[in-house]
C-alpha cells in the first residue's frame, strides 16, 4: 500500500518584539494623556479634576476673552489659565509667582462660559485657583487685601470708613480718588415697607455693602418700585455682605461664613432680591458654595430685582420728562452668570417714549471686576476707556447700569473723557417714571 503524502511542516513561531505602545507617534503624544505626578495643590479649595477635564482646549473662548483680546497672549486666555491649573494638578508646576500672575490677570467676567461647548465652570475654577494663590502672597499684600475685604463684611466699620472718605481723599492715590463716588448715605432703609394697593406677596431685599454705602438711593428706589407694584419689602437687620468679592479673590472660607449668616438672616423668606448683579449672581450660587439643602433652597429663591420685576409684571409707568434715549450697560454677572439681557431692556421700554440704545461692543467687560480695577489698573483703565468711549459714541445723556462696580468704573471713565453722561440704575429710572402719571 502506497504511503500517503507527508504532513506539512508547522508554520514558524512568530517573532515577538517588545515595543512601547504609541512609540511610533510624535514625541510627547500618549493615548492616555500626559504623565501624571503628585498634585502640587495645597490642602483646601482648588480647581477640581472633573472641572479641569471638561476643557478640551478648543479655543472658542479666546476671541471673547477681554484680556486675550488686549494682549493676544495665550497666558491671558481662559485656555492658558486652565493649562496652568492642569499643570499644577498633574504635578508639573507649582503655585508660584508665575501661576499667580496668570490668575491675577483674569477679570473672571465669565464671557468664556457663555460660548464654551463643554460648559466649563471657569468662574468656580478661578475661585479655587485664587484660594491656592492667597497664602503664597507677601505679608503686605495679604494684609491690604484682608483689610479691604474685611471692611465689606463689617457694616459699622464700613459705614464709618465711608463717612470719613472726604477726610481720607488727600491720602489716597489720584486714580483711587477718581474711582470713588461721593457717598450718599442719608437715612437707613426701613425694615418693613408695606405695599401700595393690593398686596401680591412679601420679598426680602439684600441691601449689600458697596450698594448700600455708596448708592443707597438705588436701594430706596428699589423699595419704592417694589411697593408700587404690590410687594411688601422686608430688610432683615441680621443680613451682611453677600461674600461675592471674598469668593472671587481667594477668601472662600470667609465667603462661606458670610453665606451662613445670610442663610440665617433670610430664613423663612419667600423671595430674596438683590439689585446688584454681582450679589444676585453670588446668591444663586450659595448652594454650590455651602453644599447644604438650606443653601440650595436659598439659591433657588434668589432673584435679581430686574429679573423679578420682569417675571412678575409691573404697573404701567409714566413718561420721564426730557428723557427719550437711554443706553443700557450689561454687567458681566447679569449677562454671563445669570443670562439676564432682555429683562431690563423690556422693563425700560415700558416707560412711554423711551428708546433703549445699544452700546457698541456692549458685551465686553468694563474692567471693574470687583477688586480688579484696583489691583490691575493698566488693564482696567484700558477697558474703562474703551467702554466710556463706546457709551459716549451713542450720544445719550443717561446710561443704565445694574451693578455698583460697573457704575463706579463707567462714571470714572466718562469723567476722564470730560463727557457729562448720568449713570443710573434701571430701577431709578422706573422710580422716576412712577413719579409722573401714566398716559
Amino acid at each position: 500500500m502506497a504511503a500517503g503524502p507527508s504532513s506539512p511542516d508547522p508554520p514558524p513561531e512568530p517573532t515577538v518584539t517588545a515595543r512601547i505602545l504609541g512609540a511610533d507617534l510624535p514625541e510627547g503624544v500618549r493615548f492616555v494623556g500626559s504623565l501624571r505626578l503628585a498634585p502640587r495643590w495645597a490642602p483646601g479649595d482648588k480647581p477640581s479634576d472633573d472641572d479641569l477635564a471638561r476643557c478640551v482646549a478648543c479655543g472658542l473662548c479666546l476671541p471673547h476673552c477681554p484680556t486675550y483680546r488686549l494682549t493676544g497672549e495665550e497666558s491671558a486666555s481662559p485656555r492658558g489659565r486652565i493649562a496652568a491649573m492642569r499643570a499644577v494638578a498633574e504635578g508639573h508646576a507649582e503655585v508660584d509667582g508665575t501661576f499667580a500672575r496668570f490668575m491675577d490677570a483674569c477679570l473672571v467676567c465669565r464671557a468664556c462660559e457663555d460660548v464654551c461647548p463643554s460648559h466649563v465652570p471657569f468662574g468656580r475654577m478661578m475661585e479655587g485657583a485664587r484660594e491656592q494663590v492667597e497664602p503664597r502672597r507677601s505679608g503686605r499684600e495679604r494684609r491690604w487685601r484682608r483689610l479691604g475685604l474685611g471692611l465689606l463684611s463689617r457694616g459699622r466699620l464700613l459705614t464709618l470708613a465711608v463717612r470719613l472718605q472726604p477726610l481720607a481723599r488727600p491720602f489716597v492715590s489720584v486714580r483711587t480718588r477718581s474711582l470713588l463716588p461721593k457717598p450718599e448715605l442719608g437715612r437707613r432703609i426701613p425694615r418693613v415697607t408695606e405695599p401700595e394697593g393690593s398686596a401680591r406677596g412679601t420679598v426680602a431685599l439684600l441691601t449689600g455693602c458697596v450698594q448700600d454705602r455708596w448708592y443707597r438711593p438705588v436701594n430706596r428706589a428699589t423699595v419704592r418700585v417694589l411697593a408700587r407694584n404690590g410687594w411688601r419689602v422686608v430688610v432683615p437687620s441680621e443680613q451682611t455682605c453677600c461674600g461675592a468679592l471674598h469668593a472671587h479673590h481667594g477668601r472662600l472660607e470667609v465667603a462661606r461664613e458670610l453665606g451662613r449668616r445670610n442663610l440665617r438672616a433670610f430664613a423663612g423668606t419667600e423671595v430674596v432680591l438683590a439689585n446688584a448683579a454681582g450679589c444676585s449672581a453670588h446668591l444663586k450660587e450659595t448652594g454650590d458654595l455651602l453644599g447644604t439643602d438650606d443653601a440650595r433652597a436659598l439659591a433657588g429663591r434668589a432673584r435679581d430685582v430686574v429679573e423679578f420685576l420682569h417675571e412678575q409684571g409691573i404697573e404701567p409707568p409714566g413718561a420721564i420728562p426730557g428723557v427719550e434715549r437711554v443706553a443700557y450697560h450689561d454687567a458681566c454677572h447679569a449677562l454671563r452668570a445669570q443670562g439676564i439681557r432682555e429683562q431690563p431692556r423690556a422693563l425700560l421700554r415700558a416707560i412711554p417714549g423711551l428708546e433703549i440704545v445699544e452700546i457698541p461692543d456692549g458685551e465686553t467687560c468694563c474692567g471693574a471686576a470687583g477688586l480688579f480695577t484696583v489691583l490691575e489698573p493698566g488693564t482696567a483703565d484700558a477697558l474703562m476707556r474703551a467702554k466710556a468711549e463706546a457709551i459716549a459714541s451713542t450720544g445719550v445723556r443717561i446710561v443704565a447700569s445694574a451693578n455698583p462696580g460697573c457704575t463706579m468704573q463707567i462714571s470714572a471713565g466718562l469723567r476722564a473723557l470730560g463727557v457729562e453722561i448720568e449713570v443710573v440704575h434701571p430701577v431709578e429710572l422706573l422710580d422716576r417714571a412712577y413719579a409722573t402719571p401714566a398716559r
